[in-house]
């Protein structure tokens, strides 16, 4: 079961956002910049512990996955804040289903 939220939520990432980073000049660019970092980090975390675990290997899985939904929400609200920034409206939907997402991460070890 964790293995399919694992890769179903990387897919997800993988399609949602580009990996590239922007460089900053606005406080959005460091708004941006950082939600781009902090969910990378995130998703490569999450690649190790799958690869790891696709190795019968079980190496600090919980207390990387935890480090991992840090991220993620620490992302989260860059991501809301880049928003704010602009003046414009956070898709609210995607951001509240990636929030859960990241807090189920959290709370199951």
């Amino acid at each position: 079961m964790k293995i399919y939220i694992f890769t179903s939520f990387i897919v997800c990432l993988i399609t949602i956002i580009s990996p590239t980073q922007i460089y900053a000049e606005t406080a959005f660019d460091v708004y941006m910049n950082d939600f781009y970092s902090k969910s990378n980090e995130a998703t490569q975390i999450l690649k190790e512990i799958e690869n790891n675990l696709k190795d019968g290997t079980r190496k600090q899985v919980c207390s990387r996955q935890r480090e991992a939904a840090r991220l993620g929400l620490l992302a989260n609200k860059s991501l809301i804040k880049a928003f704010e920034m602009e003046g414009a409206q956070p898709p609210t939907r995607a951001i509240k289903a990636s929030k859960k997402i990241w807090e189920s991460l959290l709370i199951e070890c």
